[in-house]
């Protein structure tokens, strides 16, 4: 009670209801003592409500101050809710809604925390192997005796792990840019055949390495609207994944066409396939199935499925692990 009456506000009001008591008792004294009285007593009465009602509110907004530096330090489980009707029981509710979505806020921001330290370790783990590998082969470079043959086989060895870390800092680089949101893909009319020969354009040698045969087949009109730069590397990354699981001598296939609608890429192949535990992790990051070469890092697919995402599209892929793999992918329309 001592502390309400501390309050500017709660002085100012008893001031001026005071200053009404008195000139209204005042006042009523020259009609009659009798009605003098009954408004003194009146005005006491008004004042005495004014005071319990002014108690009661200070001390709901006590509670609500005590609730809000609880949840200040992090604790989130109060609840504050009131069904009733007035403006304390909005600031209650609105209070209540805050306190949610700085819970989920916390949630999200603690399982983005162990999402980092995951990718930290990745990281680490995958740059680790190549780096002592390097280490020990520039050892061996020192020696003077070393074979002429060895000395070529070891350089060509360093320069393809330095190609390898290349890739993947590039990449993590590239994905970091979408998580933050930083990325601008921009909005443009692509005609999807110039997109799938661009990106074949980088996997030529690769593909006559061994000795694939790639076809691809769709109407020259298809278009679809979204950014040329990033489909491309999304579309190199799906391709690339064909290449490495398809054998010797193996056939790729890249078909598209369009509807009313979406816009439909379908990249096949008669490779070793994804075994189908595999299927629901293969566009996660890091992530390496039964199937994955050993030089594989897990971050190539990731990475096209976040491109594509941020598009407005969509990827799946179809495998029996035994029959080849199907990627097929989807830029909608907007309308």
């Amino acid at each position: 009670m001592n502390s309400m009456f501390r309050n500017k506000e709660i002085r100012l009001l008893l001031l001026s209801m005071g200053v009404i008591t008195i000139i209204a008792t005042i006042g009523s004294y020259f009609i009659s003592q009798e009605v003098s009285i009954f408004v003194f007593f009146t005005c006491v009465l008004f004042m005495s409500t004014a005071i319990l009602f002014s108690y009661w509110r200070y001390r709901e907004i006590e509670k609500l101050s005590v609730y809000l530096r609880k949840i200040s330090k992090g604790n989130f489980q109060l609840d504050v809710r009131d069904n009733d009707e007035g403006e304390l029981s909005i600031l209650k509710n609105e209070i209540y809604k805050v306190t949610n979505m700085l819970s989920e806020q916390g949630a999200y921001l603690q399982k983005d925390k162990e999402h980092l330290t995951n990718a930290i370790s990745d990281i680490s783990h995958q740059l680790k192997t190549p780096l002592t590998s390097m280490k020990m082969m520039v050892d061996l470079l020192s020696n003077d005796e070393l074979p002429d043959e060895k000395r070529l086989e070891f350089t060509y060895t360093i320069r393809m792990q330095l190609e390898r870390i290349k890739w993947l800092v590039s990449s993590l680089l590239k994905l970091s840019k979408i998580d933050a949101g930083t990325v601008h893909f921009k909005r443009e009319i692509i005609l999807v055949h110039e997109l799938i020969e661009t990106a074949v354009e980088t996997l030529l040698i690769p593909l006559e390495i061994k000795d694939q045969t790639l076809s691809v087949h769709g109407n020259k009109d298809v278009h679809y609207i979204g950014d040329f730069n990033w489909t491309v590397e999304a579309m190199i990354n799906l391709l690339k994944n064909s290449v490495e699981h398809t054998a010797e001598g193996g056939k790729i296939n890249v078909s598209f066409s369009e509807n009313a609608l979406y816009t439909e890429m379908v990249i096949s192949d008669n490779g070793r396939g994804i075994p189908k535990e595999d299927l629901p992790y293969i566009f996660k990051r890091f992530y390496k199935g039964k199937s994955t070469d050993e030089d594989s890092v897990g971050i190539g697919l990731a990475l096209a499925y976040s491109i594509v995402a941020e598009q407005d599209g969509d990827i799946k892929v179809e495998s029996d692990g035994e029959t080849g793999t199907t990627f097929t992918v989807k830029f909608y329309k907007r309308g």
